[in-house]
């Protein structure tokens, strides 16, 4: 049996034309910057210097890559950076699951009590001093620690998780838990957990870019370069080429270093975004379904 084809209107096709053609704008103005910036930090210093890159890279070149990595700092940022986010998103995630599941469940006594205290840390917090202050008395100062304790919970992230629990997770499932004898960490960790997979993917990848994409608090608690992540080590990198080109005597040489500074900055944003940009395609479906159901439920 053949699919029945339904005929559109003159109102339909006049809305899906508008609505395609205002989409491709939409998707040029976003894309063309990206395609810009890849296509510029593969190209030759004297053509980005010179504004000569529209689309394509002009001049295949990798002097810019070849600056960044030349430098052993960054190597080694990369791999703490690594480590900052690994063990970041994992506290993160753990502590997020730890408060939103007991909030998401009606027997709790004072629960409503509680998430008010939650809500009060995200419209009322201490400032910046009396947080540089309380982290230096708690001795982390120019330790990991300082990167990832103070930004152990996200109130926001841990509503969103809690909204989910309460959309996805029906009481009779933990009733039917209860009677078969189970415990509470028993249905959080085999029940629960299998079943929030979407939710876990979202705020891991939040969590994830935050601590990757960190660059104030490490400028604030951090002096030992060994323990810089990769955005302060690049913004360190793009400094010194700025300074040296301020100060170069010749002309020439001057402009070469100036048209190897205008690189830089291109091949350092692709060498801070790639990371993510690769893994995303991995979490996109589980990211789609979590934010939809976190958000319009509960």
């Amino acid at each position: 049996m053949e699919p029945v084809k339904i005929r559109e209107s003159g109102g339909d096709r006049l809305f899906n034309a508008v609505n395609y053609t205002l989409m491709s704008l939409i998707l040029l103005i976003v894309l063309y910057p990206v395609i810009f910036i890849i296509s510029s930090s593969f190209s030759a210093k004297e053509a980005v210097s010179a504004g000569a890159v529209l689309l394509w890279p002009v001049g295949f070149s990798l002097e810019g890559y070849q600056a960044v990595f030349r430098d052993p700092a960054v190597l080694r940022s990369i791999a703490v950076s690594i480590g900052y986010t690994a063990a970041g998103t994992l506290i993160n995630v753990v502590l997020t699951i730890m408060a939103a599941y007991p909030l998401s469940r009606r027997d709790l006594w004072g629960r409503s009590w509680l998430m008010g205290l939650f809500a009060f840390t995200m419209f009322f917090g201490g400032g910046l001093i009396p947080t540089y202050m309380l982290v230096k008395d708690m001795n982390l100062l120019d330790t990991p620690w300082a990167l990832l304790l103070p930004t152990a919970l996200s109130i926001w992230n841990m509503v969103i998780t809690r909204t989910y629990f309460n959309a996805t997770i029906p009481d009779e499932l933990l009733e039917a838990a209860q009677m078969d004898g189970s415990s509470d960490l028993t249905f959080l960790w085999k029940v629960v957990l299998p079943l929030s997979g979407p939710i876990v993917a979202v705020i891991a990848l939040y969590y994830g870019v935050e601590h990757w994409n960190q660059y104030f608090n490490a400028l604030l608690y951090l002096k030992s370069p060994k323990l810089y992540p990769l955005q302060l080590v690049l913004r360190e990198i793009l400094i010194r080429s700025q300074v040296s080109s301020d100060m170069m005597g010749d002309s020439k040489q001057m402009a070469e270093l100036a048209g190897l500074s205008e690189l830089l900055k291109y091949s350092l944003i692709v060498v801070a975004t790639a990371p993510l940009m690769l893994a995303y395609p991995f979490v996109q479906r589980y990211f789609v379904r979590g934010v939809m159901i976190g958000a319009l439920k509960g």
